[in-house]
């Protein structure tokens, strides 16, 4: 004789009418998450004003602003103008502005010699706002790029980039920024031995306490475009910079480039572009234990920007989704177009 009891397969409505005790469950995740009050207190990962470097670009006018095309929202700002900018960054208590520039055509040239000129925009601005912000920090690009005719990192010989000849150059242009005042140099130009090389002269001219900021991991990327319409490299770059930029399949070699760059004396390093490689990010932090930074570059702004701008998606909340993101994969800092509107969003949350 069968004496087994045979039960019916629940249906939606006997799971429905069941006691809790009936599903065996002691644990119950969403316990949690009922409340705003209880997801504060478990939540892992916070985001701060701490968090934000702003990326300001700058122009030589009598005009105070200029929108760039393809970043809604964002502006060239003159001298006069990015000082106020930094100013308000300050209140805001982000703690770094990070300047590009768009250099004059006419003062480009193959070897990007208007980068070496005290008095070129770049160094002028550095002055401008250090004498009258001098708490927030000055992170300054080391590359040629805005500067050179063709619209690369380096100088070339036909269509090779000549790496030393170039480092040569960037040592020069690194010690240029740090006598105008700025606080990090940020090697972006992917040069073999650059790091070391800017970190040898900075000592050697009593510039010791200048960090250095490393574009470790930096690839030749699709999403970059918006920002080279912002310095006006896009009507000038020849061919591409693959040569130098890395390969976006590889990152076992992101590793071995942050450990060169580590070797040579950068304090900080950085992944360039950011959400399509916080894999990268995580593996670096991860194996270094190092500051840790992320570039959310115009690409990216630009994509969340227009998604929000024809109602595809919420656009605040994609923007501060997208910065939790970064720190949960471990980025200490993330250089963002979005720093001022996060920082007044997190000023307003208390």
């Amino acid at each position: 004789m069968d004496n087994r009891i045979v039960r019916p397969f629940p249906t939606p409505q006997m799971r429905q009418d069941a006691p809790s005790a009936s599903l065996g469950l002691t644990r119950r995740l969403r316990r949690n998450r009922k409340a705003e009050w209880s997801r504060r207190l478990v939540r892992e990962t916070r985001l701060t004003t701490d968090d934000l470097i702003w990326p300001l670009f700058l122009m030589d006018s009598s005009e105070a602003r200029t929108p760039v095309a393809w970043m809604p929202g964002v502006e060239r700002l003159n001298i006069e103008e990015a000082v106020r900018q930094s100013v308000h960054a300050a209140s805001l208590g982000i703690p770094a502005i990070a300047p590009f520039p768009f250099v004059d055509k006419a003062l480009r040239d193959p070897t990007g010699s208007e980068a070496l000129n005290a008095r070129n925009l770049m160094c002028r601005a550095v002055r401008a706002i250090k004498a009258e912000v001098p708490q927030i920090g000055i992170i300054c690009d080391a590359a040629l790029d805005p500067y050179t005719s063709h619209g690369h990192d380096g100088v070339m010989d036909g269509e090779r980039i000549l790496n030393d000849a170039s480092v040569h150059i960037l040592v020069q242009q690194a010690l240029a920024l740090a006598d105008a005042g700025a606080d990090v140099i940020a090697p972006s130009d992917m040069m073999d031995g650059r790091v070391g090389a800017i970190r040898a002269a900075l000592d050697a001219a009593g510039q010791e306490d200048v960090q250095i900021m490393a574009y470790a991991a930096k690839y030749a990327s699709a999403f970059y475009g918006p920002f080279r319409d912002a310095i006006g490299t896009n009507a000038t770059l020849v061919g591409d910079k693959r040569t130098y930029q890395m390969d976006p399949a590889n990152s076992d070699e992101a590793i071995a480039e942050v450990a060169l760059d580590l070797e040579e004396g950068a304090d900080m390093v950085m992944i360039k572009p950011g959400l399509p490689y916080l894999d990268i990010v995580a593996r670096v932090k991860d194996h270094f234990r190092v500051p840790t930074f992320a570039y959310q570059v115009s690409g990216e702004y630009a994509m969340i920007m227009a998604a929000a701008g024809n109602g595809w998606l919420d656009g605040d909340r994609a923007m501060m989704e997208s910065l939790m993101a970064f720190k949960r994969a471990g980025a200490d800092g993330v250089l963002t177009y979005f720093a001022p509107k996060v920082a007044q969003a997190l000023k307003a949350m208390g």
